[in-house]
C-alpha cells in the first residue's frame, strides 16, 4: 500500500477527510481525532499475541481498523503520521511514576513525541508534547512552558506543575516533569533524554508484553480521551468522568462487558475467537472478585 492511500485510510480511521496543515491548529486537530477514535489498550497482549511495535505493523493495524495497542504502538503510529504530514517530531525517554517512591526511577516504560516548530505568543519556544499512549491524559499536545496547562476543564502540570516543588527537578523541552490530571491511575512523567533508542524500546516492549510480572498481564484495560470526557473499562469498571463529574459503575454480564469494550471504547474485537472471549471473561471475572473480596484496593 503506498503511503498516500496508507495516508488517506489512517486519516479516515480517524474521522477526517481532508489532510490538516502542519501548524499548531492542524496538529491539535490531529491529536483530539487520533486518542478519541483509536483506543489506547492491552487486549492482545492479555491474549498471549501480543503486536509488533515498529511503525510499518502499527500503521497497518491502524489502517486495517484493527487494535493499535499501548504507548509504544501509539506514539509509534502517531510519529508516522504526523512526520508525513509535514510535522517535525522528535522521541524522548519516559518514565511514568505512579507510587511517590517510583519517581525517580529511569526506568523506560513511556515514548515521548515532541513536536517542534510550531511558536506561538504563549509557547516561544514552539515545542509541544503530543501524546496519544497515555491511556488517561490530554485531549490535545500540550506545551512544553513551565506550568498548569487546562484542557477541557482538565489540569496538567509542566515542570513544576500545580502545588509541586521543583528543586532538582529537570524542565525545558530536552526534559521536563508532568503531574497527571487528579484522580487518575498514574500520577506523573519524568521525561528525559536517557535511552530510548529502539532497541531499548524494544526490551522495554518485551518485557511488559510477555514477562508475568508485567502490569499490562494484571487486568484488560481499554481507554481512550473523548474531548472533555475519560473513557475506560479497566477489568469489570466502567468509568465516563469529566473534571467536574466521575460515573462508575460495575459491569456485570458478559454482554454487558464485550458491549463497552467494542461499543462506548470503540475496541476492534472481530479477531477475537469464542473460546478466547471464554477464557478472557473467566479471567476477568475471577479477578473482579478477588480485588472485590479485597475492600478494591
Amino acid at each position: 500500500m503506498d503511503v498516500d492511500l496508507q495516508l488517506e485510510r489512517y486519516l479516515a480511521r480517524i474521522g477526517l477527510t481532508d489532510r490538516p496543515p502542519a501548524t499548531i491548529g492542524g496538529l491539535r486537530e490531529l491529536h483530539r481525532a487520533h486518542v478519541a477514535r483509536i483506543p489506547y489498550d492491552n487486549l492482545s497482549i492479555f491474549l498471549g499475541r501480543p503486536d509488533p511495535i515498529d511503525a510499518p505493523a502499527s500503521v497497518e493495524r491502524v489502517v486495517g481498523g484493527r487494535r493499535l495497542g499501548y504507548c509504544f504502538h501509539q506514539n509509534t503510529a502517531l510519529e508516522w503520521l504526523l512526520t508525513q504530514l509535514g510535522f517535525s517530531v522528535s522521541r524522548r525517554h519516559g518514565h511514568v511514576w505512579a507510587r511517590p517512591e517510583h519517581q525517580l526511577g529511569t526506568e523506560l516504560n513511556h515514548l515521548v513525541l515532541v513536536v517542534s516548530g510550531l511558536a506561538t505568543d504563549d509557547n516561544p519556544g514552539g515545542h509541544w508534547w503530543a501524546d496519544a499512549g497515555m491511556g488517561e491524559g490530554f485531549a490535545e499536545p500540550l506545551p512544553l512552558v513551565r506550568g498548569t496547562h487546562v484542557v477541557d476543564g482538565w489540569s496538567f502540570g509542566i515542570g513544576a506543575g500545580y502545588g509541586a516543588q521543583a528543586a532538582g527537578r529537570p524542565t525545558g523541552p530536552a526534559a521536563w516533569t508532568y503531574d497527571h490530571l487528579p484522580g487518575g491511575v498514574l500520577r506523573g512523567v519524568v521525561v528525559t533524554s536517557r535511552d530510548h533508542s529502539a532497541g531499548a524500546i524494544a526490551e522495554s516492549h518485551r518485557f511488559r508484553s510477555t514477562s508475568p510480572e508485567s502490569p499490562f498481564l494484571r487486568t484488560v484495560v481499554a481507554q481512550r480521551i473523548d474531548g472533555p470526557v475519560q473513557r475506560c473499562v479497566r477489568g469489570l469498571v466502567h468509568q465516563a468522568w469529566t473534571s467536574d463529574v466521575r460515573e462508575q459503575r460495575d459491569l456485570t454480564s458478559y454482554d454487558e462487558w464485550r458491549g463497552a469494550l467494542a461499543d462506548d471504547l470503540l475496541l476492534p474485537v472481530d479477531d477475537v475467537t469464542p473460546d478466547e472471549w471464554s477464557s478472557l471473561w473467566d479471567r476477568t471475572l475471577t479477578a473482579h472478585r478477588a480485588w472485590d473480596e479485597a475492600g478494591r484496593p
